[in-house]
């Protein structure tokens, strides 16, 4: 495909805010943003109107320097006149609106969510993903649909190495897409900077399953382009080792002699109608981080808080302040814990990237449940899966009560995770390079710390996992 000239962002780097996408308001956008788009969805007919004077504007600007110049070059002119005439016409991103109940309906089930699996489209936003082109990707019935302007991908904003993707898609007959894995933002070759799995005809070099440029896969494997008719697609990336499935047959399996870094899911626009849903990730190469000696971790003995394994292998936080720290460092990794908070006003966290043997001077990915009545989408402490004074989760999706499924994604300066497989935060750390991330932007390895915040504290963890992307 062509390299990829423009990048649209739809979700919000978010600073420091309350309340992030509260109940009603567009998801990803900030207030200004949101007021803007809405006066200018309800006027079209103005809006249409400005566009009609810019181009005007336009064709007689380059028309009277033409005449004020009589030395210009009448080629240079001519070709300048062209260009005002037909300017290239733009798509505007779409914005969308997800109460607490959709979010909450998207859940997976807790067996799921446990087993690492989360979403990257909750099926009502696109929260989480990046355009980097002008193409009119946009939600329909809960897919994400694309069938005009510039080829270019949309991207998760968050990086994926060694995982499993399931999917489901519908083409049309002539419909050339695909996805990529491991892509940067803008590929420029898709048999070095990436993998395109194809989505395209039987009669296309790579048929649908096919990774471009590199394996083929017969036609009859492929099987035709069923326009109105949903298809399933598994890909499984681990190392040097890819693999593809349609249903459940495997139709490709490739093995790269270089292995590419960890990097992005990307959805193609190419020509013709797709649509994409049910998009689900799981992490590869998750490894265990508790056992009944605490043999990873170090213990503060004379900080207030305790930690312990219970008989039922779960970790148990309970007192006043304190922490337990891993004795090993991270840097970009996937992290997946379930935790159990019975009380709304129960408080714990979960540090990274810290200054090793510090105080809990690091990033905070925050765990507490309790949000304003009757709004989960305004948590009163920041709510589990939020970046604690960065960003607030757009909602509060644990259940006090009840084990819930915390994933927390760190790569390079970028923070997300997912509670119950939705994702409820995003977001890029701007700030100047600090070794303390409390106070600017750490990238470097820091230790993981398991947070006893207050007297009242009571927190059951199980399940922890990490998964290291620089491994």
């Amino acid at each position: 495909m062509n390299a990829l000239k423009q990048m649209t962002e739809l979700h919000q780097h978010a600073t420091p805010v309350s309340g992030l996408c509260q109940a009603g308001n567009h998801v990803g956008q900030n207030p200004n943003e949101r007021a803007d788009r809405a006066r200018l969805q309800k006027r079209p007919m103005f809006a249409a109107a400005i566009v009609c004077v810019a181009m005007l504007i336009t064709v007689i600007g380059c028309n009277s320097a033409g005449r004020d110049d009589a030395t210009a070059d009448s080629t240079d002119q001519s070709k300048s006149e062209q260009t005002a005439v037909a300017p290239a016409e733009p798509f505007t991103p779409e914005t969308y609106e997800a109460s607490a109940e959709d979010l909450l309906a998207a859940r997976l089930p807790a067996s799921e969510a446990a087993a690492g699996w989360v979403r990257l489209f909750d099926g009502h936003t696109l929260f989480g993903w990046e355009i980097t082109g002008k193409a009119n990707f946009r939600i329909e019935d809960g897919a994400i649909v694309v069938d005009q302007g510039a080829q270019c991908l949309m991207c998760t904003s968050t990086t994926w190495g060694d995982f499993e993707l399931t999917l489901e898609f519908k083409a049309d007959e002539k419909t050339n897409s695909g996805i990529f894995i491991r892509t940067p933002l803008e590929p420029d070759n898709v048999d070095s900077d990436c993998y395109e799995i194809n989505i395209a005809p039987d009669d296309n070099p790579f048929p649908t399953g096919s990774i471009v440029q590199r394996q083929h896969v017969d036609s009859d494997a492929a099987g035709p382009q069923t326009p109105g008719q949903w298809r399933s697609m598994t890909i499984t990336a681990q190392g040097q080792e890819i693999s593809i499935s349609l249903g459940d047959t495997v139709v490709c399996r490739y093995t790269d002699p270089v292995d590419l870094a960890a990097r992005r899911i990307g959805l193609q626009h190419n020509s013709g109608r797709v649509e994409f849903r049910n998009l689900k990730i799981r992490p590869l190469g998750l490894k265990p981080m508790l056992d009944a000696e605490l043999s990873q971790w170090k213990q503060y003995p004379d900080m207030a808080a305790e930690f312990t394994i219970n008989e039922q292998d779960e970790l148990h936080v309970v007192g006043g302040s304190g922490q337990l720290e891993t004795k090993q460092s991270y840097g970009d990794f996937f992290m997946l814990a379930d935790y159990k908070i019975d009380q709304p006003d129960m408080n714990s966290g979960i540090f990274f990237r810290c200054i090793p043997g510090d105080v809990m001077m690091g990033y905070e990915c925050q765990i507490n449940n309790d949000f304003e009545p009757g709004s989960r989408m305004s948590p009163l402490d920041c709510g589990t899966g939020g970046i604690f004074r960065r960003q607030d989760a757009r909602v509060v999706a644990g259940e006090n009560g009840q084990w819930s499924t915390l994933m927390l994604h760190a790569n390079e300066n970028k923070i997300a995770a997912w509670v119950g497989g939705i994702q409820v935060s995003d977001w890029e750390d701007t700030r100047e390079v600090h070794e303390n991330p409390r106070k600017g932007r750490r990238t470097l390895p820091g230790t993981i710390m398991i947070q006893g915040h207050d007297p009242g504290t009571d927190v059951l963890y199980r399940n922890l996992q990490i998964s290291s992307l620089s491994e």
